[in-house]
């Protein structure tokens, strides 16, 4: 049994990595000014940040099922299944859309797995990491998905956002509440536990943000991932949106915070996020690891 595992591009893999893992990235579609564009295939990050800056009109959007069947196809002549990890359901309706898919077309029923275990950025890389291991072990599509759902729980994000601009501009925030925090020079903590971005903490400076994150982190370690901790199941993960000299920081900050755990990961958020939270984002993450 060969199974081949394929993810979205809000897995903050790039193509380039993907060719090095062996695995499928879907590009995902983020419109500007009324134009389509495909994450790391027709906008950079650079690129896209210059239009974020530029006060252009920027939004997501999911991607065509057909264009993931393509690519589902092109797999399955190599592979016997698929496992597909996209984006939380709680942030998009994409995992939805997708699974709807592969469950009515004939050629992919039975044969493309879907999983919906709540993950984005470097969490959903981590669950993409394990699949891949679990592949190579020869596990089937099922025994891959059934692992994923079974653990996706087992992890925690937390955001602290330097701009409540772009949360305004999606709606995520009245004009009112917008204008008092960026008077007061807000940096809101935001958390997801599985569903959508939640509120934490609120905070003025990046250094009691950082404080903020690392807290809620070991709390985490002392309750409800004790045993995996003790383990050594359980990784950190550091996101930021343009802001990789204090994402670097921050990852002496973690490590002596956290000593015997090590930060997998630094990586650049996903447009599908970053057009959410604008740029000067920092993000603290932990996974189970398989």
């Amino acid at each position: 049994m060969k199974t081949a595992i394929i993810t979205d591009s809000n897995s903050g893999i790039t193509q380039r990595e993907a060719k090095e893992l062996g695995i499928f990235v879907v590009p995902m579609p983020v419109l500007i000014d009324g134009e389509m564009f495909l994450e790391d295939i027709s906008i950079t990050q650079e690129q896209f940040y210059e239009k974020l800056k530029g006060n252009a009109n920027v939004s997501t959007s999911q991607p065509n099922p057909f264009d993931v069947g393509e690519i589902w196809d092109k797999a399955l002549e190599t592979h016997d299944e698929i496992v597909y990890i996209p984006m939380s359901s709680g942030l998009s309706e994409t995992c939805n859309t997708l699974t709807h898919y592969a469950e009515s077309e004939e050629r992919f029923n039975g044969k493309v797995f879907v999983v919906n275990n709540q993950r984005i950025s470097i969490t959903q890389r981590q669950s993409t990491l394990d699949g891949i291991k679990m592949a190579k072990e020869g596990k089937s599509g099922k025994e891959i998905y059934d692992y994923l759902m079974q653990t996706k729980m087992q992890s925690s994000i937390y955001i602290m956002v330097d701009t409540l601009k772009f949360l305004k501009k999606g709606g995520r925030l009245t004009p009112a509440v917008a204008a008092i925090g960026t008077l007061l020079k807000i940096k809101p903590v935001l958390q997801i536990q599985g569903e959508k971005l939640d509120q934490y903490a609120k905070v003025r400076k990046l250094v009691d943000a950082k404080v903020t994150m690392i807290n809620a982190l070991k709390k985490d370690f002392e309750t409800r991932f004790k045993d995996l901790v003790a383990a050594g199941k359980m990784t950190l993960q550091i996101a930021h949106t343009q802001n990789l000299e204090e994402a670097e920081k921050f990852k002496q900050e973690l490590l002596a915070a956290f000593p015997g755990m090590e930060v997998s990961v630094i990586s650049p958020l996903s447009l599908s996020v970053s057009c959410h939270i604008g740029p000067g984002a920092l993000a603290a993450a932990c996974s189970v690891v398989y």
